[in-house]
């Protein structure tokens, strides 16, 4: 995909604290994940490869937690609790931004696809590509 076909957004976390830019395509795929994580917290994110990912603010506002195998980092505001993007497990080279935290996310052209994140190990390869620049 050529970069004239993507464009930075932005977006944050609910008190502002936090804030960052993705460069996304026009039209994405977003995760809608069942693993244990996802489903409690109704995380929808899109994967991003590092190079197209800025924080812009709030890197101390940022607390950390790890479960598990400890290989995903899940970020949250420290304010107010959101957790606008993570470092996930399947793509620790990249960043999976929560789709509803960019700022005009219900402006979007997104497929939501399901990903069965409860089988994590049969299944993680189906994303190994979203962080490839």
């Amino acid at each position: 995909m050529s970069a004239e076909t993507r464009t930075w957004r932005a977006g944050g976390c609910h008190c502002g604290a936090v804030r960052f830019e993705a460069e996304l395509p026009l039209a994405f795929e977003v995760e809608d994940c069942n693993c244990s994580m996802c489903a409690m917290s109704g995380n929808v994110h899109v994967i991003v490869p590092a190079s197209r990912f800025r924080l812009l603010q709030g890197a101390e506002q940022l607390g950390k937690h790890t479960f598990n195998t400890h290989k995903a980092v899940h970020l949250f505001c420290t304010t107010c609790g959101i957790k606008s993007f993570y470092i996930p497990r399947s793509n620790p080279d990249g960043y999976a931004v929560t789709w509803r935290c960019l700022d005009d996310w219900d402006k979007l052209t997104v497929t939501v696809v399901a990903f069965d994140g409860q089988n994590w190990e049969a299944n993680a390869g189906r994303l190994a590509h979203k962080s490839i620049d």
